[in-house]
């Protein structure tokens, strides 16, 4: 293996967990309700960042939450016109996981990574290539083609030197991913026994707008 594609078969790069999904958990079992962070999300996201092959992410549609976070584990990302962006979790009052909190950070300038957490506001192709969140912005339905070319131009290229770049890079960010991971699937485990949460869950299968106490 000698490059990575990150894309989708569907018509959306990834809109985050099931929130019907983790609704019902939060009813059945909220004890667990996020072990799928800790389980599922936090080992993949590892992986990726520990690959020393370049990794690419082919975005069509939405790339929210969970999503964007594995987007921002690409080294270059292509994005189609079309694209819409969110970090999302704050809309049903939890934090961030798969490393969002961290890459977005390193991705763009500090003002707007809290700006993007704190109001959760989509946004669009245009914008993410305007602040550095994606190499390029092709057109709908090419993401995944284009990508493609840029994996086998990279896997045709002096892969040693690919991998020594990537290190460089991450020892020039710092941080310690591990660290970050579990500080987040904690405040997600923490936020999910809120009020707030709770409130929130219910408008959105409700189809409303949730009201926030808070607590």
């Amino acid at each position: 293996m000698r490059a990575v594609l990150l894309a989708a078969q569907g018509e959306h790069f990834c809109i985050g967990q099931d929130l019907k999904e983790h609704a019902q958990a939060l009813e059945t079992h909220p004890e667990s309700a996020f072990a799928i962070v800790r389980d599922q999300y936090n080992p993949l996201v590892a992986q990726l960042h520990a690959l020393r092959q370049p990794v690419l992410a082919a975005i069509e549609g939405a790339c929210v939450g969970a999503g964007l976070g594995l987007a921002l584990c690409a080294d270059l990302r292509v994005a189609a016109e079309g694209a819409c962006f969110a970090t999302a979790s704050t809309g049903i009052g939890l934090a961030a996981d798969s490393g969002l909190s961290g890459t977005l950070l390193r991705t763009v300038s500090p003002s707007r990574a809290a700006a993007l957490m704190l109001l959760g506001d989509r946004f669009g192709a245009e914008a993410a290539e305007r602040w550095g969140l994606v190499h390029r912005v092709v057109p709908d339905g090419t993401a995944t083609e284009q990508g493609l070319d840029l994996a086998r131009r990279l896997a045709a290229g002096p892969t040693a030197a690919y991998a020594e770049v990537k290190a460089l890079l991450r020892a020039a960010k710092g941080g310690d991913l591990t660290a970050l991971l579990e500080a987040e699937a904690v405040a997600q485990e923490q936020l999910g026994r809120t009020e707030d949460h709770r409130a929130a869950m219910r408008a959105f299968l409700d189809g409303r707008t949730p009201t926030y106490s808070g607590n």
